[in-house]
């Protein structure tokens, strides 16, 4: 899967959600946020792990602190399916030290037809924290 621009990344999403609105679609934008400022040098290796479980139509940045994903013609609850596996895949990656994220995600139509709104909304429907632990520590949810 291609890692996008920012630019890129809203310009596609923009389109898709014009397209998700003609065609009564479901669009849903994924945010997954590192809590903490030292922990936002493993967006790289979150977003190549993410990238790996996503569909090749699927769209993934990863700028700014944060790894964006938009899943094409998933609701809400097809999208909570995905982070679920996404979160299942980064329980079982090594990194050398726990790192705690937030995610969220907000679908269009239901949140909003636009990128700003769909972004406030993922933004805010933020969890935290889902600790993810090297192998062999105890895990906190």
């Amino acid at each position: 899967m291609a890692l996008l621009t920012r630019d890129t990344f809203d310009f596609v999403l923009t389109n898709e959600l014009k397209r998700a609105v003609r065609s009564q679609n479901f669009v849903t934008l994924v945010l997954m946020r590192p809590r903490a400022a030292r922990d936002v040098g493993a967006i790289a290796q979150i977003a190549g792990l993410v990238g790996r479980e996503l569909r090749e139509t699927d769209l993934l940045a990863a700028d700014a602190g944060v790894v964006s994903m938009v899943l094409l013609d998933a609701d809400l609850q097809s999208a909570m399916h995905v982070i679920e596996r996404l979160m299942s895949r980064l329980d079982h990656y090594q990194f050398t030290a726990p790192l705690d994220l937030e995610v969220g995600a907000a679908c269009c139509p239901t949140h909003g037809v636009d990128v700003a709104t769909l972004q406030r909304a993922a933004a805010e429907a933020q969890t935290g924290p889902r600790r993810r632990m090297p192998p062999g520590t105890a895990q906190a949810h």
